[in-house]
């Protein structure tokens, strides 16, 4: 896929500055952020689903070994493989029965990555949870970063909501409920929203030294 164009997504900027102080104040700090461009494949499923619950650097040594493993993460490669040799990649338990599980819903056709590209955002979502193994926070990064829909916005990302916290400057973040309601004035460009608070929060990190968010 390809990212949304510079003009769509310094007018979606624009819009959501005026909307909110804190995306606001990230767009004034950051600029246009980077698009996350992936391809939308079963491979980008599986990558997401390793990237689950924790650090950047222990998820993307774990997938780098399953990429060494297969050469190519294939839905077929997945089916044929031990399923305790993809542990042994460092996968828990769930992850591998994910993976397989998405495995066997592309080679039915259950599901189509092809038709998800092409579908409405919310028959896209619904396709995708749909699949044991695809929860919604999968699908709304998938639906980012491969799809490039630009209103994707994976609700509950605590770096969303920690970013948001700190722009604002709030002491505490807020509840789940309270930041998906906050959200919805964002509409249609959340997915531009997170792309900012995701690129001000990391940018902050890495000046300080820290870790980057899941995400």
């Amino acid at each position: 896929m390809t990212a949304p164009s510079q003009r769509k997504l310094i007018a979606a900027c624009k819009t959501l500055a005026a909307a909110d102080p804190a995306l606001e104040r990230a767009y004034e700090e950051m600029g246009v952020p980077e698009w996350r461009v992936g391809q939308p494949t079963y491979a980008a499923l599986c990558r997401l689903i390793a990237y689950q619950q924790l650090s950047t650097k222990a998820a993307g040594t774990i997938w780098g070994r399953t990429e060494a493993m297969f050469g190519e993460v294939t839905p077929e490669a997945v089916l044929a493989a031990d399923p305790e040799a993809i542990r042994g990649c460092g996968m828990s338990r769930p992850k591998v029965r994910h993976m397989t599980s998405i495995a066997e819903a592309v080679v039915t056709g259950a599901l189509k990555l092809e038709r998800v590209c092409a579908s409405d955002l919310d028959s896209a979502r619904k396709e995708l949870v749909a699949v044991k193994g695809i929860g919604p926070w999968t699908a709304e990064l998938f639906l980012l970063y491969s799809v490039g829909a630009m209103d994707a916005f994976p609700v509950g990302d605590v770096g969303l909501m920690e970013a948001h916290k700190l722009l604002s400057g709030h002491e505490t973040r807020m509840e789940i409920k309270e930041f998906t309601s906050h959200a919805e004035a964002w509409r249609p460009y959340r997915g531009v929203a997170a792309h900012l608070l995701w690129g001000w929060i990391n940018a902050e990190r890495a000046k300080a030294g820290g870790a980057s968010p899941q995400a």
